[in-house]
């Protein structure tokens, strides 16, 4: 088998506060070939954004710090490098896409100056240039008059254009892999289908892989072809789309996927949305046993005598579960 684009190995990142260590992200494995798009689903708190900022060293250390784990990036570890080296690898061969667009732009700077400020850093293009870049960019990704709007503000623009604005700052360097942290958080239904369909198209452009971090179980159904279940700092499942969602294996994917409103059943039958009872464990003192075994209804004595491996119940199917 080809190696990875990306392999995620036992990851620890733990946060000391003034109340304890929390164990945010909590030996992690997962990892990312060329060319596809992993879904990172999970309640929020579940580690999925530490994990995608981990990759990138966007962890503030203190009060961050690596506990353990390799990050491997075609092979090479980015664990040990300085932050030197880690700018030469941001945005030119891994990008990323933050969940609010309004605060990840600077007001004060035009967006075209903060694309190009990306493309002249990489390429060692001229400002004129990078500005020029910028523009082509902005085409790109459907801004309409782009060399007019490549002087405007981040105000200026509406939040579904702003995002635009983030995707085109992203892919700017062409880079092999796309992290997009919930790139359609508070904008409406069309404009996240928009920026959804813009993001594959993307991909298809440049040959990229996605790592894309969301709660929308039906945004992962449409786009991913594996996805990654997180759940108070582990994975407690991995699959491929297909097998996830037509046999889900971990009680708490199961949950996930029948709280799923279902516009198809819905005018036969009314129904509840089914709510997964109780609360996620604190990470200061996370349970010794399987994290979920509290809001479990099949939990068992054993359950909480050890966390559970990550085992194979199928071709490329694992479950973090002793059932």
């Amino acid at each position: 088998m080809a190696e990875p684009l990306l392999d995620i190995r036992g990851l620890k990142t733990w946060f000391k506060t003034d109340d304890g260590m929390v164990r945010a992200v909590d030996g992690v494995d997962l990892h990312i070939d060329r060319g596809e798009t992993l879904g990172v689903v999970g309640e929020s708190g579940c580690g999925k954004t530490v994990t995608a900022r981990s990759v990138l060293k966007l962890i503030d250390m203190p009060p961050g710090r690596f506990e353990a784990g390799q990050i491997l990036w075609q092979g090479r570890d980015l664990i040990p490098l300085t932050m030197d080296e880690m700018d030469k690898i941001r945005a030119k061969e891994i990008a990323i896409i933050f969940q609010e667009p309004m605060t990840s732009l600077n007001p004060v700077y035009t967006v075209g100056d903060q694309i190009a400020e990306v493309i002249a850093l990489h390429q060692k293009l001229s400002r004129k240039q990078a500005i020029a870049g910028a523009a082509e960019m902005l085409r790109l990704v459907e801004i309409p008059n782009p060399e007019r709007r490549v002087h405007d503000y981040p105000h200026q623009f509406s939040g579904g254009m702003r995002q635009r604005v983030m995707i085109a700052m992203a892919l700017s360097c062409q880079p092999k892999l796309l992290i997009a942290d919930e790139p359609t958080t508070a904008l409406d239904v069309t404009i996240q289908a928009q920026i959804l369909e813009l993001m594959q198209e993307m991909k298809e452009r440049f040959g990229m892989a996605i790592m894309l971090i969301t709660h929308a179980m039906g945004v992962v159904a449409e786009t991913c072809q594996r996805v990654t279940v997180m759940y108070a700092g582990n994975v407690v499942e991995e699959a491929s789309v297909g097998a996830l969602f037509g046999d889900p294996r971990h009680p708490y994917t199961q949950g996930l996927i029948r709280s799923i409103p279902r516009v198809d059943r819905s005018a036969e039958k009314k129904q509840r949305l089914e709510a997964i009872a109780g609360t996620v464990p604190n990470l200061l003192d996370p349970p010794p046993g399987c994290r979920f075994a509290a809001r479990c209804k099949f939990a068992m004595d054993i359950c909480t005598q050890g966390l559970p491996p990550l085992k194979e119940v199928g071709p490329g199917h694992y479950v973090r579960c002793v059932l």
